[in-house]
């Protein structure tokens, strides 16, 4: 509450206004805090990111996935394989069609060093068409969406 002095000679009145000066004070220091710290904030990684204008494609009528277990063992389709045998089971699955997309689908306990060692397989073999699946939401539920690989 504050006190205002007047030279009629009266008694001291209260003064209703509300004094806004320290209110202001303390924003603006933290307008400054604001502006200093949400630059630092930020990843600042500078990356040239394409566009793309691709039509997304239908899914096939019988894609071929390839599945990395939690075991790190492969499977193309539902059958169990080596992974010196990958290369041959996957010629059988697509009569030698190296263009077709593989789907490759990864238990989500893999390790990246893992997945990167199939994907580097596949390349070895000579299937360059491959598409990451993943689920679509936060529940299993929900369905598989594929994610082509540059």
């Amino acid at each position: 509450m504050s006190m205002k002095f007047n030279d009629d000679g009266e008694d001291l009145t209260e003064n209703g206004e509300i004094n806004v000066t320290p209110f202001i004070d303390v924003m603006l220091v933290l307008l400054i805090i604001f502006m200093v710290a949400a630059p630092l904030s930020t990843v600042d990684v500078p990356v040239d990111l394409p566009v793309s204008t691709a039509a997304p494609k239908k899914k096939p009528d019988k894609p071929l996935y390839l599945t990395i277990k939690s075991d790190f063992t492969i499977a193309v389709g539902n059958d169990t394989l080596a992974r010196g045998g990958m290369a041959a089971a996957l010629d059988k699955e697509t009569n030698g069609d190296r263009k077709r997309r593989v789907f490759l689908r990864a238990d989500k306990t893999v390790p990246y060093s893992e997945l990167m060692e199939v994907m580097n397989l596949l390349r070895a073999a000579g299937y360059l068409k491959v598409a990451l699946v993943g689920l679509e939401g936060t529940t299993v539920s929900e369905g598989q969406q594929h994610v082509d690989a540059p």
